[in-house]
């Protein structure tokens, strides 16, 4: 019994999930979106490269360019020049962060789908406990976070130091280079290092997003009194809902045994469904359904109609679908008309035949 009280075993119900969902709480990776941000700016940035190249050229020649004989550059004209250059360069950088910014909710989103709350911006009197605020940046999980953040770089300047010592004679043949080629190069080579570090930022970020929802559901186990308690919230108390159950059997079985004898036959499969139907031709459009059960009702009602004579026709597909489809005092659905016709007709007939 203390073990059910106390350790947390269980997995979360999905009661639990929803609620922390609610309140924001939801596993996550910032190191997902920076690798795609980056890769994204690469990508880009080797598109627009040209253009790239030449705003900057352009911005350059108009800062540095020496004023004209006897002319004085004034504060204004220093203002205006950096102004129209940070213009200039803006218009060419905003895609750019336009495209980072799109990545980087993208990636929330495939993490956490569309979610929008204001519960982690409500104000909590515990966040302000100093002591609790201590304990929880010294706390075994903070370490290992920075642990791994160490780890991270280190990895990374690892793959960095491999892709820059691969292109070394490139970047050693730079001073003998021409400017247009020397660029060209430059750019390979730093593609080459963006590249892998990609490759390895987004292979943690992966492992660290697993490791996350692992984490939360870890955070959030539960003990068997908590999804007791929990189920018995949702559903409601499983001593009343039996009970409940028992009272609906109890009113279906007095209606079967007022409605079946009444019944001019019963659908049955042989052991498992038992449709009552009734039809008459003068007062109904269709045939209706009096009473239908499943295992224990269906042997109740076959049991019933055996007693007051009330044929009973074995057609399992049938049945099956007819209580599926077919509600208590209802009439059976048309694309059944025609097997029902075909099974009254056989019971007519052979009622016409023991008469004779």
């Amino acid at each position: 019994m203390a073990d059910d009280m106390g350790e947390k075993t269980e997995e979360p119900t999905s009661r639990k999930l929803e609620d922390t969902r609610n309140k924001g709480q939801v596993p996550k990776s910032l190191d997902l979106s920076a690798p795609l941000d980056m890769l994204g700016a690469s990508v880009l940035i080797w598109v627009m490269g040209p253009l790239l190249v030449a705003a900057s050229a352009e911005v350059m020649r108009r800062l540095l360019a020496p004023p004209g004989i006897g002319a004085v550059l004034s504060a204004e004209d220093a203002v205006r020049s950096f102004v129209w250059a940070m213009i200039r360069l803006g218009v060419i950088a905003l895609p750019i962060m336009l495209l980072m910014a799109m990545i980087a909710v993208l990636a929330q989103i495939q993490q956490v789908k569309f979610l929008f709350t204001l519960e982690p911006l409500r104000p909590k009197p515990e966040k302000l406990n100093p002591i609790a605020g201590a304990a929880k940046l010294f706390s075994t999980r903070n370490l290992v976070k920075t642990i791994v953040n160490v780890l991270k770089i280190i990895v990374v300047s690892v793959v960095v130091w491999m892709a820059v010592s691969s292109s070394a004679e490139q970047i050693a043949a730079l001073p003998v280079l021409g400017v247009v080629e020397a660029f060209r190069t430059m750019t390979l080579v730093v593609m080459k290092v963006v590249f892998w570090t990609v490759a390895v930022l987004l292979v943690i970020g992966i492992a660290d997003w697993w490791y996350q929802k692992w984490q939360h559901n870890r955070d959030l186990r539960m003990t068997r009194h908590e999804v007791k308690e929990d189920r018995k919230n949702s559903d409601g108390d499983p001593e009343m809902k039996a009970r409940r159950q028992r009272i609906a059997r109890d009113i279906a079985m007095q209606r079967a045994k007022s409605a079946v004898p009444k019944a001019d036959v019963v659908i049955a499969n042989p052991t498992h469904f038992a449709v009552a139907l009734r039809y008459d031709a003068e007062t109904m459009a269709a045939p209706v359904v009096v009473a239908k059960g499943e295992d224990f009702m269906a042997f109740r009602i076959r049991e019933i109609a055996a007693a007051h004579g009330v044929p009973i026709v074995e057609r399992p597909p049938l049945a099956r679908a007819l209580y599926a489809t077919a509600k208590v005092g209802q009439t059976v659905k048309p694309e059944f008309f025609e097997a029902v016709a075909e099974v009254l007709a056989y019971v007519y007939r052979m009622e016409k035949r023991m008469a004779s």
